[in-house]
């Protein structure tokens, strides 16, 4: 139990940290923590006419690889099929979508983020 808590709180704080890093790249924010039946999109912003959605992956140390070594091919073609259903739900218009990744390291100091634009 204590893992599991430990392991969303560190979640929240990677998104946090990616959200910062994308707020201070003029980004605004649509939807943080989407879900439907499908899943869920961690971040999702806007840069003028471009959706941009993010999966953060936070990770405390090294012992499991980068953040953007997380996402699969499998995750990846949810992530896909998540923002579909996002943008009919949100009836908004966009040019384009990009999909990012936000690696975050957290430790005793401030996290480090990593965004990997159009990582797929």
């Amino acid at each position: 139990m204590r893992a599991t808590s430990e392991r969303s709180e560190r979640g929240r704080v990677g998104e946090d940290a990616a959200l910062r890093a994308y707020r201070r790249r003029g980004y605004e924010l649509v939807a943080r923590n989407w879900t439907c039946s499908l899943g869920e999109l961690d971040l999702v912003l806007r840069f003028g006419d471009r959706l941009v959605i993010c999966e953060v992956k936070t990770r405390g140390g090294a012992a499991f690889g980068g953040g953007y070594d997380a996402v699969t091919w499998s995750k990846r073609r949810t992530l896909r099929r998540l923002a579909e259903v996002f943008v009919r739900q949100a009836s908004i218009e966009i040019a384009e979508i990009r999909f990012d990744v936000a690696s975050v390291w957290v430790g005793d100091g401030v996290p480090d983020v990593e965004i990997f634009e159009d990582a797929f």
